[in-house]
């Protein structure tokens, strides 16, 4: 499922009446699961074989809308309806330029040999911005950064095995307590882990489903000290999490953003022609999130799965 903008703000369907009373209880019950980031590329070729051969993802689907204008791939370490996954958009139109903006900061990528990773990037002519090393000397984690042909920077993470390797997707925020605060009530996610950084001027709240942020997929948030203010550029597009019931979603999302901020951007209700269920907000930093009916996200993919190996 493309999730376009115009999609998004495009409906008129009046959402199905949802009680208030119980939704923010309900928020926590749901069953969610990260879904999807969409982000846009300049050249779709170029970034499926950096993503591919570099990183070890795998292209799921891939699709030319010629009268859009548009052609869209989707990557990641496994199935759709398992997995979170990447969602590549390349417009075709080249006066249209990417301008990835500085709001978005980066994703995150697990693996098990983060040496052997680095290598092969640096060899295929990638950029490097942080050697591999422990945050603070004598730390157990190792990490390193590295920027994708488009500029996207990329966070490698050594760790065994784990059921999600593509693990996090990291946005600045503003105000770290409040964004903490937005996640917790509107989408339900625990906060994992809450860390601070003074020598590098920053501070971080990790928050996601469950209770093991390196057995699961997590949203980081990032405050780096005294930054009023970032450029949105037109890279990073949104993030699309599964939901049991868009419309209670929705009646919790707007409760929530009057109380701590952010926007409704687009009721519940179906998508015209694939009528899948979604619901779409920003939140208080402006950072989109769809929320997608799980039972007609798995339809979806089997049905681009039978599309794709007939």
């Amino acid at each position: 499922m493309v999730i376009k903008s115009e999609q998004l703000m495009g409906s008129s369907m009046a959402a199905r009446a949802v009680p208030h009373d119980d939704v923010l209880e309900w928020v926590q019950k749901d069953s969610r699961r990260f879904l999807r980031a969409n982000i846009r590329v300049s050249d779709l070729d170029r970034t499926i074989k950096f993503y591919t051969q570099l990183f070890g993802l795998k292209v799921l689907s891939r699709k030319d809308f010629p009268e859009e204008k548009y052609s869209y791939a989707i990557v990641g370490f496994g199935p759709e309806e398992s997995h979170f996954v990447i969602g590549l958009t390349c417009h075709h139109n080249t006066t249209d330029k990417l301008d990835i903006g500085t709001a978005f900061s980066h994703f995150g990528i697990a693996t098990q040999d983060i040496y052997n990773t680095v290598e092969k990037v640096r060899a295929s002519g990638g950029v490097i911005t942080r050697e591999p090393g422990p945050l603070v000397e004598g730390g157990d984690t190792v990490y390193a950064f590295m920027n994708d042909p488009d500029g996207y920077s990329f966070e490698l993470l050594q760790r065994p095995p784990t059921p999600e390797p593509l693990s996090h997707i990291c946005l600045n925020v503003i105000d770290l307590n409040r964004s903490i605060e937005f996640y917790n009530k509107s989408l339900g996610m625990n906060l994992l882990l809450k860390f601070d950084v003074p020598q590098e001027q920053y501070s971080v709240g990790m928050v996601g489903y469950g209770s093991n942020l390196t057995q699961t997929v997590v949203i980081e948030l990032k405050y780096n000290y005294n930054v009023t203010a970032y450029r949105r550029g037109n890279g990073y597009a949104q993030v699309a999490i599964g939901t049991d019931d868009v419309y209670k979603s929705a009646a919790a999302a707007k409760l929530v953003t009057k109380e701590v901020g952010g926007k409704i951007i687009r009721p519940p209700g179906p998508i015209p022609k694939i009528h899948t269920k979604i619901t779409a907000f920003l939140d208080t930093d402006g950072f989109e999130t769809v929320l997608v009916d799980n039972e007609d996200y798995l339809k979806r993919t089997e049905e681009r799965a039978v599309k794709q190996n007939p």
